[in-house]
């Protein structure tokens, strides 16, 4: 069967676009399925930087077709913005190597103000949101208010006075709120720019992509975000609004499930998270500022998206075991584990304390995993620099003892570890 799903393991910001753009050397089609531009993704590539936030990481690789399917959402002046900038970069991209799905919904500027506005209101309770609009763009889908990207094919009269009808009602709230009304028309104007832009690119992606199966294309899931920030599985409310999960995959995407032959969970070689929400296994003070990084490299911990620091700790195995439990995976993928070279030992969370119980899982509410303490296993670590090792037999014997533990711990395999940010520093089994 020829579907690939690459999914976010950990809290997001695992590494999956580099993952992807290794896959897609290999793949016929690279398919997004989930999530807007509050996603980075970040790929070095020959000295080049590529930071992509909307568009599939295949878009790097010539014989790609990449796919933009219904569970995204979509800002259509983000994406040509995107675009432009990676034609400018040398990167072709026309309708003959992009898809984007008809069912997709758009960001309007409304559901930025209206995102902006609520994270305000909640104050020191806030989720921790890009601020891109993408909770409201998806209660809009979801309460059947929406507007989908096929709708930019209509008359550009007709879209206008949708997409101006859609911000005036969210003015409304916004007055209530205390905020700033939007000039509904003025507003509108971009957009309507963005929408003779793209007109070319749009089509019924599921179609394209059953046509393509039926003769034989390799396809890539890329996800956006991870596992513990699924709207049903994360630490709600401290989530995204879509499912970056292996079922997010199917239904984000309008394809069936025996089509799936790997599900690849990719996970840092320690946690981080961004925003709010309980994270067991913070860590402050030296070893969270050594993990994070100065910020002086796009390798350090702080956002490609919102430029925000990270939140950094140990690896929380029970966390990851959850994840692999919720998707099915059949194998791990390991990033950024040059990071831990250096450290005279390695501490992995195998369990939690939670008011005086000890559990493997997580636990159903977030006050209890607030309250949660870790239970560490501890591991030597390894002095080496492994950045240019290519084979498991290369790395120090330290480094495959913490692999075989995390997968072990996970029942998973792990067959791939990145040791560096270029494309080719990867370690196979």
């Amino acid at each position: 069967m020829p579907i690939s799903i690459i999914i976010g393991a950990q809290w997001g910001d695992e590494g999956k676009g580099r993952v992807v753009d290794w896959l897609a050397s290999s793949a016929d089609i690279v398919a997004r399925y989930a999530g807007g531009d509050n996603a980075g993704h970040t790929i070095a590539l020959d000295g080049e930087v590529y930071k992509l936030h909307l568009l599939p990481s295949g878009v790097l690789h010539d014989q790609v077709v990449s796919v933009m399917g219904n569970g995204m959402v979509i800002n259509p002046v983000n994406l040509v913005r995107e675009i432009k900038a990676l034609r400018n970069m040398g990167i072709a991209i026309s309708p003959r190597n992009l898809i984007i799905s008809s069912r997709a919904h758009i960001i309007t500027p409304a559901h930025i103000a209206l995102d902006s506005a609520k994270e305000s209101a909640l104050g020191a309770a806030k989720i921790g949101t890009t601020l891109r609009g993408i909770g409201p763009a998806y209660l809009d889908k979801s309460g059947r208010a929406g507007i989908r990207t096929g709708d930019m094919l209509l008359d550009v009269e007709v879209f206008a006075e949708r997409l101006i009808r859609a911000i005036e009602a969210a003015n409304a709230v916004l007055r209530q709120q205390g905020g700033e009304a939007l000039d509904a028309r003025a507003a509108a104007m971009s957009y309507l720019e963005a929408a003779e832009f793209l007109r070319g690119f749009i089509q019924d992606a599921s179609i394209y992509l059953h046509k393509a199966l039926n003769n034989g294309a390799r396809v890539v899931c890329e996800g956006a975000q991870g596992t513990l920030l699924d709207i049903d599985h994360g630490s709600y409310p401290f989530v995204t609004s879509s499912s970056p999960t292996a079922g997010g995959a199917l239904t984000g995407l309008g394809v069936g499930p025996l089509t799936v032959d790997r599900v690849l969970g990719v996970a840092k070689a320690f946690s981080t998270r961004v925003g709010g929400g309980p994270m067991p296994t913070e860590l402050a003070g030296e070893v969270a500022n050594r993990l994070r990084g100065s910020g002086d490299n796009f390798w350090d911990e702080f956002g490609t998206t919102t430029g925000r620091p990270r939140r950094c700790g140990w690896l929380d195995g029970v966390m990851l075991r959850y994840a692999t439990m919720i998707n099915g995976f059949s194998e791990l993928m390991l990033t950024k584990l040059d990071i831990l070279s250096g450290f005279d030992e390695l501490k992995l969370a195998t369990a939690y304390e939670i008011d005086g119980v000890r559990s493997e899982h997580p636990p159903v509410t977030n006050a209890q995993l607030e309250r949660a303490t870790a239970i560490y296993e501890t591991l030597p670590g390894w002095t080496e620099d492994i950045s240019s090792c290519r084979t498991f037999a290369a790395l120090p014997a330290a480094a495959r003892q913490y692999i075989q533990r995390i997968a072990a711990l996970c029942e998973a395999p792990i067959n791939m570890v990145s040791v560096g940010p270029e494309r080719d520093q990867l370690v196979r089994r």
